[in-house]
């Protein structure tokens, strides 16, 4: 049986994947990450087609971490997605991204995002608002069911 994630990454940005698997790392949340490079992946990952169709069964993370500049499908359409399916629904996802667009953030918060952040420049803050935010929604977010 395939361990469960708790942590789905989406970042196609391997300085962004690097950081944020250290901040992980650095906080004891690192063992069951799943970092996944584009939003097509993503989607077949969350509803268990294509290369996941074994997935079925497995459960769904506690928290994905997605961003919403990515390739094949943007983060806009996975957030759509995901928050339209009664199946998916209730997964929090927390948009990280370097878009300073208020748009961006509008969208997101219509889809239904969980939180927003913007990547800060800076390593230490990068690495402290990953750590904050794998905290709560690991440890803190209680949500109504998960199915393993």
């Amino acid at each position: 049986m395939t361990e469960a994630v708790e942590i789905l990454l989406v970042e196609d940005n391997p300085s962004d994947i690097k950081l944020a698997m250290h901040a992980f790392q650095k906080n004891n949340l690192a063992n069951h990450v799943k970092v996944l490079r584009d939003g097509a992946e993503a989607l077949e990952y969350v509803f268990c087609t294509d290369r996941y169709a074994d997935r079925k069964g497995h459960g769904q993370p506690k928290v994905i971490l997605l961003d919403l500049k990515l390739p094949l499908v943007d983060g806009l359409e996975v957030l759509r997605r995901i928050k339209s399916d009664p199946e998916t629904k209730a997964i929090p996802v927390v948009v990280m991204t370097s878009s300073t667009e208020d748009r961006d953030m509008v969208d997101s918060y219509q889809l239904g995002v969980n939180g927003y952040v913007q990547k800060p420049l800076d390593f230490e803050q990068f690495i402290a608002a990953v750590r904050q935010i794998g905290l709560f929604w690991l440890l803190i977010n209680k949500v109504p069911y998960r199915t393993e």
